[in-house]
């Protein structure tokens, strides 16, 4: 790419940045947790109409993708889960490219505890704030107006392209997953997660479960002779915890956590039961986040989680001939190295982005490694496609106050259309 075409497509993203701003504060206003996004989808959906792209809504089916690797199991139905994909057709050959982004966004917790109303985007001294503007919202603003920014210099990808909003992610990922049961295909893919303007180079994967405990219920006065479900949870959860400490151990860690203690962690994320303040808990069932190292098997994994949740219960005069069941629901993701792809195709596309980044901020891509999970591994482990995660400056992400830099989507936007520029080619209109 020549130095003129180049310097075009920067000043295009800087053009229309006011209305990137504009439309990250619109798409933040939707109030998309999971079961409610069809109102950011429809947004979606007429934005991409809008630009001319083919596109593509559907309700996902579980029965299409149940049997696929990756699958991860639900509790209730998707009845109101529908990704959107705008698809570009080039006439050209140049290499394909997938930009996925998540448009669910994880619940906000209680309104009281942020400065401003988490569905009221505003902007502050060069950050905007709102549920669910860095993770990851701002990633699919990026995304768009970087096409956007192509065409404004009378270009085109040369290559096809597939313009993802996908649900799941922050539950299953089996919104990604479906996109690939729907035969979206490309020879690599695009993810900007707020990761700093780095790019991930490996991570974890999770498991999601539920252990439900039963109890004996008696009147409270008589507490002696019956058994509380709720207390019965604290012995196992220290078990777990110690888990947690054994998979952390130095020689169980791949080359790319080497040098993190504590990369893979536990979290008891919600608990219920009892149904009476003056009886013993007759039921009590807590959930569980762990996270596992890439190529760690899964299975044996979930069969060492069991034995321990066993092992504790055995411990316990109640349990010991009531066990816990364990129920799988949510995350049964693996971990994923992009680090491990050893492909041409995955050097082209490190080296393209890492000249792009370059390009716009004048230094060199940082890579790291995450304890976090992506819907990367989709398209590294079962479409054997390189999978580049690599977004905007976000902070406070499932928490209070969330907010993203406003420079750093300006940057990142710049990236991405330069990446797309230099992995696809460019086309005239």
């Amino acid at each position: 790419m020549d130095d003129k075409l180049q310097s075009a497509i920067l000043k295009a993203v800087d053009d229309r940045f006011d209305a990137e701003v504009e439309f990250l504060s619109e798409l933040t206003a939707h109030p998309s947790t999971r079961g409610n996004e069809q109102s950011a989808q429809d947004f979606m959906a007429g934005e991409l109409a809008g630009r001319g792209y083919e596109v593509d809504r559907w309700q996902i089916d579980v029965a299409d993708i149940r049997d696929m690797p990756g699958f991860s199991p639900v509790i209730g139905n998707y009845d109101d889960a529908v990704n959107v994909v705008g698809a570009h057709r080039a006439r050209g050959s140049g290499r394909s490219l997938i930009l996925n982004g998540h448009i669910d966004v994880v619940p906000e917790g209680p309104h009281d505890m942020w400065d401003t109303p988490p569905y009221q985007p505003r902007v502050d001294d060069g950050w905007m704030y709102g549920r669910g503007a860095g993770d990851m919202k701002a990633g699919l603003a990026a995304n768009l107006f970087a096409l956007d920014a192509l065409k404004a210099t009378g270009h085109q990808p040369a290559g096809d392209v597939f313009y993802q909003s996908v649900v799941e992610e922050e539950c299953t990922g089996n919104g990604a997953l479906a996109c690939l049961q729907r035969g979206y295909r490309a020879d690599a893919a695009l993810i900007p997660e707020p990761f700093a303007e780095s790019l991930v180079m490996a991570q974890v994967g999770v498991i999601w479960f539920q252990v439900h405990l039963k109890g004996l219920p008696v009147h409270v006065a008589y507490a002696g002779t019956g058994s509380n479900a709720i207390e019965a949870a604290v012995p196992l959860i220290s078990a777990l915890h110690a888990l947690e400490h054994r998979w952390n151990a130095a020689d169980r860690r791949p080359a790319d956590y080497a040098h993190m203690d504590h990369a893979l962690n536990l979290n008891i994320g919600k608990i219920e039961g009892g149904d009476w303040t003056s009886s013993v808990p007759a039921w009590c069932v807590f959930d569980v986040r762990m996270g596992v190292f890439p190529g760690q098997d899964m299975a044996k994994a979930r069969a060492e989680i069991e034995e321990v949740l066993r092992q504790a219960a055995r411990d316990n005069d109640f349990l010991r001939n009531n066990q816990p069941e364990i129920v799988y629901h949510g995350f049964q993701a693996e971990g994923y190295a992009l680090s491990q792809d050893k492909s041409e195709t995955a050097a082209r596309a490190i080296g393209a982005l890492e000249a792009a980044h370059g390009a716009v901020t004048g230094g060199t891509l940082d890579k790291l490694a995450i304890t976090a999970t992506t819907d990367a591994r989709f398209f590294g482990l079962y479409a054997d496609t390189p999978a580049l995660v690599y977004g905007p400056r976000a902070e406070a992400i499932h928490g209070f106050n969330e907010r993203v830099e406003l420079e750093s989507i300006r940057r990142t936007t710049q990236s991405i259309a330069l990446f797309i520029a230099d992995w696809c080619g460019l086309e005239t209109l």
